[in-house]
């Protein structure tokens, strides 16, 4: 099995190859250039250094969100295209329990958090038991203060990473009255490596989608959206 990665869901912009038992190329930029002008040049430079023909992978994982609005459409609509015109299925993964998969086998409880502006973050609670991934708490968009409670209530050690961390770290200090640490800088944002190792077991389990089908998960509405609604609400 081989499998085609991305994730652009958020600043990183990340794009990997996979196998079941290896990570064969992974490039992955945190900096201010858009997706748009970053993920098919990204993708291209991997095909060439690893000599991959594309229809040799056998699906597409991409980070499906939450995320950024901007971000998921490029993703999605790259994976979109790709798998239209490859004719590969597109594997959906959660970005939250991606951001989380990073810290694979830790035995304290990870939250990822993401900026998702307006005084809320894209969080979720997850746990590794005998190297298994499990869900705690699913992805969804609350304050803070509503993760830092529900982690507090539950009572144990906890690793924070994302985007959020440095936007939130003076609250999480204030708010959090359990042990917590905050992931080293290669673990603490978006990779599409582990994206990949994600979508394996995915693949293994049948959870594919036919691209015609593939639509990103943003979890509340957008900017643009929520205008609108103000506006109609207020006629």
């Amino acid at each position: 099995m081989k499998l085609l990665a991305i994730d652009s869901s958020g600043l990183v912009a990340s794009v990997a190859v996979v196998t079941e038992d290896n990570l064969i190329a992974e490039y992955t930029v945190n900096f201010k250039k858009t997706h748009s002008q970053t993920l098919l040049p990204m993708l291209d430079e991997i095909a060439k250094m690893i000599d991959l023909n594309l229809q040799e992978i056998d699906a597409i994982a991409v980070a499906a969100g939450p995320g950024s609005f901007t971000g998921l459409r490029i993703g999605s609509s790259t994976a979109k295209g790709l798998g239209l015109s490859l004719n590969k299925p597109i594997i959906s993964v959660p970005t939250v329990d991606g951001l989380a998969y990073n810290l694979y086998g830790t035995k304290k409880l990870i939250c990822p958090i993401m900026d998702a502006r307006r005084n809320q973050v894209y969080t979720g609670i997850y746990e590794f038991v005998e190297n298994e991934f499990y869900t705690v708490s699913p992805q969804k968009a609350v304050g803070i203060d509503e993760i830092t409670a529900e982690i507090n209530q539950i009572g144990r050690e906890v690793i924070f990473l994302g985007d959020g961390v440095e936007v939130y770290k003076e609250q999480l200090e204030k708010l959090m009255t359990v042990p917590y640490s905050f992931a080293p800088i290669h673990m603490a944002k978006q990779r599409a490596g582990a994206i990949g190792a994600l979508g394996v077991i995915y693949y293994k389990n049948g959870r594919l989608e036919n691209a015609d089908n593939h639509e990103p998960i943003y979890l509340r509405l957008s900017q643009a959206e929520r205008e609108l609604a103000e506006k109609q609400k207020e006629q």
